[in-house]
């Protein structure tokens, strides 16, 4: 797919092909929609986050619930899967899944939303000690963090689908 395809979209076609990049929150791309034409990804990304960063709390809370605790593959879109697999996080040793799963506990546990780190290009050591780190900042840092987070996310996805 390219940019011109993508804004050639209708609202229905444009969220079937971009819709899945803010996890299972197709209401993005549904208000990204308006803001066509883009020129680029940079631009398509940049309104996308922008309707993030406008958006209630309450959406972007059910954003950050929409992804699935790091490790653990129940709901977890094929996007998130394979992220996940390409950083170890299907291979973890005991000890590892012991503390990975400890430390989802205790961030969901403090934030009410799971962890969220753009894990394309780390290692599952640098995983486990950004969760360790993140686990100590204040409720309304993190959840600036885990939207920082979201977004990288997206980017890289959207990087994906129009890759030239």
């Amino acid at each position: 797919m390219t940019i011109p395809e993508v804004n050639a979209c209708d609202r229905s076609g444009f969220v079937a092909a971009i819709g899945w990049v803010f996890e299972h929150s197709p209401w993005v791309a549904e208000r990204a929609w308006s803001r066509r034409p883009f020129d680029d990804v940079d631009q398509l990304h940049g309104t996308m986050s922008d309707e993030v960063a406008s958006a209630t709390r309450d959406e972007q809370l059910s954003l950050l619930r929409a992804h699935p605790d790091l490790g653990v593959r129940a709901r977890m879109s094929e996007a998130s899967t394979s992220e996940q697999a390409g950083a170890g996080l299907d291979r973890l040793t005991p000890d590892q899944f012991e503390r990975l799963h400890r430390l989802n506990s205790a961030y969901r546990g403090k934030f009410a939303f799971p962890f969220v780190l753009a894990v394309t290009g780390r290692t599952t050591p640098e995983i486990l000690d950004a969760l360790e780190q993140r686990l100590a900042g204040a409720p309304d840092e993190e959840l600036t963090e885990a939207l920082r987070q979201v977004s990288r996310i997206a980017r890289i996805r959207l990087e994906n689908i129009f890759r030239t």
